[in-house]
């Protein structure tokens, strides 16, 4: 061992009862020391010297040697210098160097000390304190200078700095401590720290405003926790509302958040949004990310620690990210208080975190960045194995059982070759809370039957045959980057269902994430093994086709980044053809994760889908239902697309996990009806 770290640390304190334990950006005062060390490139060992157990259990969880002080070198006169030379005589070996670390400085950077301890490795010097450069003028209280002329008033910058000892850290070499029995001699050195690092604590005002200072000095790191619970307005929003002429109220909130939320829930992070507010926005916008919430709350606090209760979570490793005074009280339930950098002071204060970004413009993704930081890398095998049902990742979402259920506004081809509709019914889908649109594309001179090419059909653009008519009406390269482009702007994936080999080429082109077979497509044998080619995961739908059918499609597309839709053919569909129960016959069968595509009118089918396990929905959507073309009937319309996602989001809330509990809505009725006899 050549460089040994040594940090005093008794119980006593006079300025601060248990200083040493005090807790600064969340974390013991003594762990920041012996962190600071261990992260020191050239320190080999870390001891703590200390007369307290509660220190020395929290100093061995740091990761650091701990020596036990006798009580006659623990006292308020015992020198720092004789716990450095009992440490050194209790671990009976003299390093090279020591270094004497203070719990005292909260911000010591690990650089520093290796800096000080280079210059006295490479003999510049032969003991070394850490000081903060000023070019302050220091007076006696009988006015006199003391290291200035008051005659002569040099400027700052013809003057070279002096150094004030702030008492972070002081390096020496053993031998001259051995020697002198002090930690200056031979050689002297100073190792320059920076303001904000310079900071002792003596007394509660410098304990406050390290406390204070902690989430701007501290360097950003992960936050492992496995519960993250937010505020509403403030953290998803910037804490202003719109209100339109009717007093309907809108805030703004980030799309990040949305893709932050679902890598959270990804790696088996629980998310909870709890607010005062009784606006139903709030539970818009949660159901929206596919987390729970619990809104109109008098008492956060109270209802923050049942929760915990019910899940079982250790407060320790949950993170609560607040903004304004009414969250003080849940940020001092969990191990991880988080504010917004532009929250009430006291709460900034009070936080072990303070975020970058701002309520509204990504500081919930900025927290869920950092959280999954933190989580462990599945093991290789578990990466090479995928788990049965899914789930399949599209693109920056996956789609399986225990996922958000994946919405398609199937657009199909009601845009009737007009772009400017087809963005329409983009922003209807956006509006909605979909998650994708779905197009389909064909080359018209191959999918249309030779028979009836030639064959007149009316239409709103006149009189044509029905290949003209189908020709009219497909998109090409042009309207698909106007589509691709819109899609980006709001969010949402896009993709199509290819009818022709050629047309699979065209999609690849255009870098969809996803393809769709159609049901009219899974006897198409030359079509699938173009489509398994692309590598991409597949949507088969499995309208009017039989399991044989089936069976021989998955033998070409495999199921390994495959999810199939339910789906019965008939437009509109009756009820009594649904047949949802085929959805736990084909996941049984194939072991992929299966959605439902439905033809229906309303929206009963769809939802009862959902809870007998459809991974995705897919409906056609329309801006009117009487519009001309074959699809627009057995479509919804905007209003309709709306209530199936926002139910589809209800019922994802009220499946549970299927733990039998007692939920913190019941604790009230429950003490005042419960009748309990023996």
């Amino acid at each position: 061992m050549r460089v040994l770290a040594v940090v005093p640390a008794r119980g006593g304190s006079a300025g601060v009862p248990l200083k040493n334990l005090a807790l600064v950006g969340g974390v013991p005062l003594v762990t920041r020391a012996v962190r600071a060390c261990r992260r020191a490139e050239l320190i080999d060992e870390v001891v703590v010297s200390t007369d307290h157990d509660g220190i020395a259990e929290t100093a061995r969880e740091a990761g650091a040697q701990v020596v036990e002080r006798p009580a006659e070198l623990s006292g308020a006169t015992a020198s720092s210098e004789s716990a450095l030379l009992h440490a050194l005589d209790a671990l009976g070996e003299d390093p090279e160097v020591v270094v004497l670390v203070q719990c005292t400085s909260a911000f010591i950077d690990p650089a520093d000390l290796s800096a000080a301890v280079r210059k006295v490795l490479d003999g510049e010097a032969d003991s070394v304190v850490s000081g903060l450069p000023t070019h302050e003028f220091l007076w006696t209280a009988g006015g006199a200078g003391v290291n200035h002329d008051p005659a002569v008033r040099p400027r700052r910058q013809d003057r070279e700095p002096e150094f004030r000892e702030n008492g972070a850290f002081y390096v020496m070499r053993t031998a001259g401590l051995r020697e002198h029995g002090h930690r200056f001699f031979g050689a002297v050195a100073v190792q320059p720290v920076p303001a904000r690092h310079a900071i002792e604590i003596d007394d509660p005002e410098d304990l406050e405003l390290v406390r204070a200072l902690a989430p701007f000095v501290d360097a950003p790191e992960p936050i492992d926790v496995d519960a993250v619970i937010t505020d509403f307005d403030g953290v998803h929003t910037d804490d202003r509302a719109y209100v339109d002429s009717e007093g309907r109220e809108m805030v703004l909130v980030s799309r990040s958040d949305g893709m932050g939320v679902s890598l959270l829930r990804r790696s088996g992070v629980k998310v909870l949004v709890m607010s005062t507010e009784q606006n139903p926005v709030v539970a818009a916008r949660a159901r929206k990310l596919g987390v729970p919430v619990l809104q109109g709350l008098a008492d956060k606090r109270t209802v923050l620690r049942d929760w915990l209760t019910i899940e079982g979570l250790d407060p320790a490793r949950v993170a609560y990210v607040g903004n304004d005074v009414n969250d003080l009280g849940p940020m001092g339930e969990v191990g991880w208080p988080v504010a917004t950098p532009d929250a009430h002071p006291r709460v900034r204060a009070a936080a072990r975190v303070v975020l970058t970004r701002p309520g509204g413009d990504g500081a919930v993704r900025e927290l869920c960045d950092r959280v999954v930081a933190a989580r462990p890398e599945p093991p290789a095998a578990a990466a090479r194995t995928r788990p049965r049902l899914g789930p399949v990742a599209i693109g920056d979402v996956r789609v399986g059982d225990g996922e958000p259920v994946y919405v398609i506004g199937e657009i199909g081809i009601n845009h009737n070759g007009d772009v400017e509709l087809a963005r329409r019914l983009i922003d209807v889908a956006a509006e909605a809370g979909c998650q994708a649109v779905k197009f389909q594309k064909r080359t018209p001179a191959i999918c249309v039957p030779e028979e009836q090419k030639g064959q007149i059909r009316q239409t709103p653009w006149g009189e044509m045959t029905y290949l003209e008519y189908k020709e009219r009406t497909e998109f090409g390269r042009e309207e698909y980057a106007q589509i691709a482009e819109h899609c980006r702007e709001r969010g949402l994936h896009w993709f199509a269902s290819p009818w022709d080999v050629p047309s699979v080429a065209f999609l690849e082109d255009m870098d969809v994430l996803v393809h769709k077979v159609a049901s009219a497509s899974v006897s198409d044998h030359e079509l699938l093994r173009a489509l398994a080619a692309t590598g991409k995961p597949l949507i088969l739908s499995t309208g009017m086709s039989t399991l044989p059918e089936i069976d021989a499609a998955v033998e070409i597309l495999g199921t390994d980044r495959l999810i199939m839709m339910h789906a019965t053919s008939t437009y509109p569909l009756p009820p009594e053809e649904a047949n949802l129960r085929t959805i736990t016959t084909l996941k049984e069968r194939y072991g992929v994760p299966v959605g439902y595509s439905g033809h229906e009118r309303g929206l009963q089918i769809s939802l009862a889908a959902v809870t007998l396990g459809a991974v995705c929905v897919e409906r056609h959507i329309t801006l009117d239902r009487t519009m001309w073309g074959s699809d627009h009937a057995a479509s919804l319309e905007p209003s309709g697309l709306e209530h199936l996602v926002r139910d589809i989001r209800i019922i994802e809330q009220a499946m549970g996990d299927g733990v039998k509990r007692v939920f913190p809505g019941e604790q009230a009725p429950k003490a005042r009806l419960r009748r309990v006899t023996v």
